[in-house]
């Protein structure tokens, strides 16, 4: 009599969870930035080679997201718009959205200057005014009509900067290709509204459209993937590059971004939830992923297709959700737009000994609640902050005071950005009804190897 053995399943390996795989990362990546630091650079006076692999592969992973982010934002919102056709006051809820945008933004602005006028970060410093200097790029208001009205239906902006060799001589030019996220957002909207105007005719658009957007985040999902990997670059390149010591010159100014920051996301928006009657600890399990990657891509435009994720993990409509989140992911900006600018312009007006009157103060706060617009898609806070500076007639040198410390910073400003980014949207759809109070309630950390939430036309 034979026996037969029976196969023995494998058991498939799981990997820790997305979160852990981060903070892994995150301590290895300081761990390798360190090493980095401690070997300096080559004799040369270049980067030695564990800062140039970190770097190559934070950058990478960086370029990978805002790679797939204009078709993205396109093809969401044109989907969202015809999604839009199902849910009753569509024009209500964009209204609403954009004056709780204003809200958040008005309180944090105020716990800003409050911060800057208790800790006094510009007079509690040991940094050099040698650093002082103005930065490449500013911000001015007339820029809100360059970032809206679209340059080329695909938003795209190209720059040469000439590439010189020895003695001067022209060797080659160095063309780079741009995207201005706010003019996508435009020509998306209006792309969007025209099909609905159009109607059975565009059924085919929308259709295709809405395939393309099916492709589009299941490939932005896999580099998402990557997240952990991306990490160990991003935060080991900050380190190998700033180093300990930029950090202690601007350790009270550092210090003061980080308390505002904390206050803005541990007090007012789980205040704000209570006001709604939602559970803050619900809010947080559920947006945790997308704080988590904010933190450590310093892009919420990267963020975008987990933002929105998240947000309907959170009980909101996937059709307001899929319109509410591009533009949030442009224009919604508590960190960088709010908090930063009223105590980095503090410091600078401390630093260099301008006084600051009530008149001053209130500036910060209008450029801060309605500035964001006018600098959507450009580069970061340093263009938010140029923006403050100027309107208050303060030295734009200042500027160059706060760049060595600015990766770290941003880390902290983009996970506060994107929390407030899915915070407005859970707030608006519980003040119109539309908010599925127990899904928010059951809500769970997102699972990464799961299919990205897809919007249907």
């Amino acid at each position: 009599m034979s026996t037969t053995a029976s196969a023995t399943p494998t058991r498939r390996r799981r990997l820790p969870s997305f979160s852990i795989q981060i903070l892994i990362a995150l301590v290895l990546g300081l761990v390798l930035g360190w090493v980095a630091l401690t070997m300096g650079p080559t004799a040369g006076g270049d980067d030695n080679w564990l800062t140039v692999v970190l770097d190559t592969i934070g950058s990478t992973f960086v370029t990978l997201l805002k790679a797939l982010v204009p078709p993205l934002i396109i093809t969401a919102i044109i989907a969202s718009i015809a999604n839009l056709r199902g849910v009753a006051n569509a024009a209500r809820l964009a209204g609403k959205t954009l004056v709780w945008f204003g809200i958040t933004a008005l309180v944090s602005v105020i716990i800003g200057i409050v911060l800057g006028l208790i800790v006094q970060p510009g007079r509690h410093t040991s940094v050099s005014q040698s650093s002082a200097k103005a930065p490449s790029t500013q911000g001015g208001w007339l820029d809100f009509i360059d970032q809206l009205v679209p340059g080329n239906f695909l938003g795209l902006s190209v720059s040469s900067h000439p590439v010189t060799g020895p003695g001067g001589a022209l060797t080659s030019v160095d063309t780079s290709v741009s995207f201005k996220a706010l003019q996508l957002v435009v020509i998306a909207l209006v792309v969007g509204i025209a099909a609905l105007k159009v109607g059975k005719a565009a059924e085919p658009f929308l259709a295709f459209n809405a395939s393309a957007l099916a492709i589009v985040q299941k490939v932005l999902w896999w580099v998402i993937l990557l997240a952990p990997i991306g990490t160990v670059g991003l935060i080991g390149r900050a380190i190998a590059t700033y180093g300990w010591s930029s950090l202690t010159q601007l350790g009270t100014f550092a210090l003061a971004i980080y308390a505002g920051l904390l206050i803005v996301l541990l007090v007012l928006y789980p205040a704000l939830l209570l006001a709604h009657g939602l559970s803050p600890r619900s809010y947080f399990r559920g947006a945790w992923p997308a704080i988590q990657l904010a933190f450590v891509s310093r892009s919420s435009l990267g963020t975008l297709p987990v933002t929105q994720r998240v947000t309907e993990s959170l009980g909101v409509p996937r059709e307001y959700a899929a319109f509410a989140s591009p533009l949030a992911a442009t224009t919604k900006m508590d960190g960088c737009a709010a908090i930063y600018p009223a105590i980095a312009a503090i410091f600078v007006a401390q630093f260099f000994g301008v006084d600051l009157g009530p008149l001053d103060y209130l500036l910060i706060v209008v450029v801060s609640v309605i500035g964001s617009a006018a600098t959507a898609g450009l580069t970061g806070a340093i263009v938010m902050l140029t923006l403050t500076l100027s309107t208050l007639g303060l030295p734009l040198a200042g500027v160059g005071l706060l760049l060595a410390i600015d990766p770290i910073l941003d880390m902290g400003r983009t996970a506060v950005n994107v929390a407030g980014q899915v915070l407005v949207q859970i707030i608006v759809a519980r003040r119109e009804g539309i908010l599925d109070e127990d899904e928010f309630a059951r809500a769970e950390p997102i699972s990464m190897d799961s299919r990205p939430a897809l919007a249907h036309a």
